[in-house]
């Protein structure tokens, strides 16, 4: 009887263990996190738009105004490679250089390389 309960609770503790680790691991839309500051402004994992690109839309291809900036997670997609995409937008309803609304980042290695924190 005894082994039977601790084996009864030690399988609950695995499986509670185990759900946690899940649950934390999860991004969801409407998430928020920071742009942090990169190296020589380069952002491998977050797809910003070559600066020609921000030029021809009448932005201003300066990287500093987007450091510590808070961003909302619009929506997510899986590509067929199985990595995670998200869309994301800066909380205070601007735009990115003044010229695009949303960013696409491959979030599992943005979040792993602290280009988002």
């Amino acid at each position: 009887m005894k082994t039977s309960i601790i084996t009864l609770f030690f399988c609950t503790f695995l499986a509670l263990n185990n759900f946690a680790q899940k649950n934390s691991e999860m991004v969801k839309v409407g998430d928020i996190f920071t742009i942090a500051k990169v190296d020589m402004n380069n952002y491998k994992y977050i797809k910003f738009p070559k600066d020609n690109f921000i030029i021809k839309k009448g932005g201003i291809a300066n990287y500093t105004n987007i450091v510590n900036q808070k961003v909302k997670i619009t929506a997510l997609k899986e590509n067929k490679k199985g990595k995670i995409q998200a869309t994301i937008q800066l909380t205070s309803g601007r735009s990115f250089f003044k010229s695009h609304k949303s960013i696409q980042v491959d979030l599992k290695n943005a979040l792993a390389k602290k280009e988002l924190i």
